[in-house]
């Protein structure tokens, strides 16, 4: 059976972006480990990603509360369910993420809230604690940033990697491996450097076996859940056959 890897791309340059080349190095160097890779590519830039808002979040409340839903609302839900969908299908996920204004771009952020959703990836028990639904998978985020944030003063202002390791941490994603390159933008020579560092990171992780062994199990044995019951309002029965 294929290890089925989502890439997603959240830079407008792609795999020409300086992120993107540490990522296109890393995703060579599995294909070479792994024969069974089956890797499939989602670029937020380019993506048409279902909206959070209107119709969308309408329904959101109402699926919570168990109201029905009428077609045209479940719909428009579809896009949302299809996003998460082809999200939960895969065994593991490659992040290529730059910083941008200290944390991530606009459109993973979109992504995120796209699939984040109570009942999908992750539900409240009868106390209101929060448990993630996503249980065996694991995550490998490529990160860059400008300057250089491993020491004061910038390191306080850094909230890339916090924020990426907390929200998917949350929906029950806890093997996640970051390699960031930085400085890439205070002068040629520490571009070259910090891509040559995290070059050789990468190349040193997948040739050390990266994730081979089973990934870790939830936190705690929760029963199966299931997501939202959608129920579709029915036309009123006007007594006409």
């Amino acid at each position: 059976m294929s290890t089925r890897l989502l890439h997603i791309v959240a830079t407008p340059r792609g795999l020409a972006s300086n992120t993107g080349r540490i990522s296109a190095v890393l995703l060579e160097g599995l294909h070479d480990r792994y024969d069974d890779l089956d890797v499939s590519t989602l670029d937020l830039f380019s993506a048409d990603l279902p909206a959070v808002a209107g119709v969308n979040i309408k329904t959101k409340y109402a699926l919570m509360t168990g109201q029905p839903l009428d077609e045209g609302a479940r719909a428009s839900w579809s896009e949302i369910e299809r996003t998460i969908e082809q999200f939960l299908a895969a065994d593991v996920y490659l992040l290529t993420v730059p910083m941008w204004n200290f944390g991530i771009p606009y459109a993973l952020k979109y992504y995120i809230d796209a699939i984040v959703q109570p009942g999908y990836l992750f539900r409240y028990d009868e106390t209101g604690r929060p448990h993630g639904l996503v249980h065996g998978k694991r995550m490998v985020c490529v990160t860059s940033r400008g300057a250089d944030y491993t020491q004061q003063p910038l390191l306080s202002l850094d909230y890339l990697n916090t924020y990426l390791a907390t929200i998917f941490g949350f929906v029950g994603i806890t093997d996640i491996q970051f390699f960031s390159a930085q400085p890439m933008d205070v002068s040629p020579d520490s571009r070259r450097a910090a891509f040559r560092t995290a070059i050789g990171e990468v190349r040193s992780w997948v040739a050390g076996g990266a994730w081979e062994g089973s990934p870790p199990p939830p936190a705690e044995a929760l029963p199966p859940e299931v997501k939202p019951q959608v129920i579709v309002e029915e036309a009123p029965d006007n007594g006409v056959a």
